[in-house]
Formats: structure tokens, C-alpha cells, sequence
């Protein structure tokens, strides 16, 4: 059974950092894609990071300079390095992984607000 499970979330002032883990299990996690998409309230799930299994990276634009993913594969763990937070970040943030099959984790709310 593949699990995707998020940590990291919480709320944070303007400018603040918050590092997002996700811990992949179920899966061969070297082979996979992994990226970070979120998800405002009354929007449309966006991509904001993806990081191939090749090391290959893209990111939305408006996070560009502000936030890094990551990788570990011994650790079956993607993260997200989020810094300079803004309040237009706040959303809930969903774990993916692709390859031949898409699987999503649960999701983990960020609150960027003073």
C-alpha cells in the first residue's frame, strides 16, 4: 500500500521559513518524480516544485529564489524548503509522487499571516 504522509505545516509570520517533509512508503522512491503542488482556498491546485528522479528541478514562478525541494533517497523523503514566506503562500500544501501511477499524500495546511 503506497502513503504518502506530510509534515511540517503550521503558521508562520510574513518572512518566516517552514521546511515541509514528506515521507514516502509502498513505493521504489529513487524511481519516482516527486513534487509539491498547493492548493488555496476557492483556487485550482497549483505545481509549486518538482524534482525528477534524475535530479532535474522546476518551480512555479512566484516561488522562484524563496523555496527548494528536496530529496533523500535513503530516507524515502521529499522535502520543501520554504523561505521568505508571503500570505499569498498560505494554502495546503499536497505531496506527490508520479512515475507509471500518481499518488497524492493528505495534504498539510501552512498559514502565513501576522
Amino acid at each position: 500500500q503506497v502513503q504518502l504522509v506530510e509534515s511540517g505545516g503550521g503558521l508562520v509570520q510574513p518572512g518566516g521559513s517552514l521546511r515541509l517533509s514528506c515521507a514516502a512508503s509502498g513505493i521504489i522512491f529513487s524511481a519516482y518524480t516527486m513534487a509539491w503542488y498547493r492548493q488555496a482556498p476557492g483556487k485550482q491546485r497549483e505545481l509549486v516544485a518538482r524534482l525528477t528522479s534524475g535530479g532535474a528541478t522546476n518551480y512555479v514562478d512566484s516561488v522562484k529564489g524563496r523555496f527548494t525541494i528536496s530529496r533523500d533517497n535513503a530516507k524515502n523523503t521529499v522535502y520543501l524548503q520554504m523561505n521568505s514566506l508571503k500570505p499569498e503562500d498560505t494554502a495546503v500544501y499536497y505531496c506527490n509522487a508520479d512515475r507509471v501511477k500518481n499518488y497524492w499524500g493528505q495534504g498539510t495546511q501552512v498559514t502565513v499571516s501576522s
